[in-house]
């Protein structure tokens, strides 16, 4: 069984994270998984829009997978990861269609970063979310930081990054994160109920209104920012403060 599971309904790709027993963490066969959707659904033209979701109720995504990436020391080991990821969200963010994260649970880290690269985040309401990257002493290093500024104004997007902290998904609708809250029991039903304003729509409308939006993140050269942004991290996750802090929490 893949570690993203594909499902298509009215126009709809339901792309889910499988990997419940690691909280939908992310591994590079998540990786690459996640690259071929997002390439297929942007030619497909039967695919209206894409929905990222995760496995099970407890788990959006809980980012990167730690027990996998842990090994990387160096800079450039990291970035190399990173970069990968990067390229992966930067397709997702200027599809030519529109995207939805689903968090069905928690939103942890690299999990926050993916719903940062959609259109909508709608969210279970027990469901919690929070940049906890701080934590770990590095930052977003999926280009997060820079794509939830273009989300959220300036003050509301560093309140998410430099506390580190979760919020709850009531807090995270107050803050302009998440755009709608869902019964936590009919979740996905409600979920397909609240996208179908947007697919009774022509393909092409969607398409022409999303490249508008693509067109300005483009103009202010969002790529360039987003792999700033990444080496950044890169630096980061080298130092010492960094891999003890991993090896902190792996051992906690």
């Amino acid at each position: 069984m893949g570690k993203v599971l594909v499902e298509k309904n009215n126009g709809v790709v339901w792309a889910t994270i499988n990997r419940a027993e690691k909280r939908n963490a992310i591994d590079f066969d998540v990786m690459d998984q996640l690259k071929e959707i997002i390439a297929e659904v942007s030619v497909n033209k039967n695919d209206k829009a894409l929905v990222i979701t995760g496995a099970g109720d407890q788990a959006f995504c809980s980012g990167g997978d730690l027990s996998v990436f842990h090994n990387l020391n160096t800079k450039n080991e990291a970035y190399a990861m990173l970069s990968k990821m990067g390229e992966i969200l930067y397709d997702l963010l200027t599809l030519p269609k529109p995207t939805v994260a689903l968090m069905n649970g928690a939103a942890i880290g690299g999990g926050c970063e993916i719903a940062s690269a959609c259109d909508f985040r709608i969210a279970r309401k027990g469901a919690r979310f929070g940049f906890v990257q701080g934590k770990l002493a590095i930052t977003t290093g999926w280009g997060g930081a820079t794509m939830l500024l273009e989300k959220l104004p300036y003050d509301k997007a560093m309140k998410l990054l430099m506390t580190a902290n979760r919020f709850s998904a009531k807090e995270g609708l107050e803050l302009g994160f998440i755009h709608y809250l869902l019964d936590d029991a009919h979740y996905r039903d409600e979920s397909e109920v609240w996208l179908s304003e947007y697919i009774e729509q022509k393909r092409g409308v969607l398409e022409a209104y999303k490249k508008v939006g693509i067109r300005r993140w483009q103009n202010t050269k969002i790529r360039e920012r987003i792999f700033a942004e990444i080496e950044e991290c890169s630096v980061l996750w080298e130092a010492d403060e960094h891999h003890e802090a991993v090896k902190s929490f792996i051992t906690k």
